[in-house]
């Protein structure tokens, strides 16, 4: 994922066996920042996958968001001696994958006007049925590939600061504390826009069911 040559790190040559699994990610932190630099792969073994799903919903392509992982990864090993723990690793990995992605899309301009970057595109392929789990429905609609298609338009159709925090708790399953450090908003204000982005897509759940 990350550049020998950039890092100076092999993922191929990382000592697993040095790191336990029940490690927590500041104790590997504190590692990497005293100069373990070994260390920081299993940070990035860790979360590769997350990052690289959470940048394909940027860029919409799957080489791209490799590289836009593998930036990221390198933005945070160079920056991670001003990682503090005033918040979870993830949460400050997040918001520099965020960025990175934000800093593709303005360098490619065959992008620029074809995604918001403020807010991905939420596509059809992507699993909704996690969605509004409060929602009281029959199990035979909400397996429906109709109302999937319901809960997809209406997350695209939402504003963009609804809808990023809409997917950052439904879909990465962030906690609103992490929302909020993510979107750098209080979280009176993150509880509110996941209410209000609930209640604009149970409104069209509803619309739908009431029109079968």
């Amino acid at each position: 994922m990350v550049s020998s040559e950039m890092l100076d790190v092999q993922l191929k040559k990382t000592p697993v066996d040095k790191v336990a699994a029940s490690d927590s990610d500041n104790d590997i932190v504190k590692r990497v920042q005293q100069g373990d630099k070994e260390a920081y792969n299993i940070l990035v073994l860790r979360y590769q996958h997350k990052v690289c799903d959470i940048a394909f919903k940027y860029v919409n392509n799957y080489v791209d968001a490799n590289d836009v992982a593998q930036e990221a990864f390198i933005r945070a090993y160079r920056a991670i001696h001003n990682f503090r723990g005033e918040s979870a690793f993830f949460t400050w990995l997040y918001r520099i994958v965020i960025n990175t992605a934000k800093s593709f899309l303005e360098q490619n301009q065959k992008h620029r006007y074809s995604v918001d970057i403020d807010a991905p595109d939420f596509d059809s392929q992507q699993d909704v049925r996690g969605l509004l789990v409060t929602h009281e429905s029959p199990d035979s609609l909400i397996e429906s590939e109709e109302l999937q298609q319901v809960i997809t338009q209406a997350m695209n159709e939402l504003p963009p600061d609804l809808k990023r925090a809409i997917v950052l708790r439904e879909v990465d399953g962030l906690s609103y504390e992490d929302i909020a450090a993510v979107m750098d908003s209080p979280i009176g204000t993150v509880r509110s826009r996941i209410f209000r982005a609930r209640q604009f897509i149970e409104d069209k759940m509803v619309q739908f069911a009431q029109g079968l």
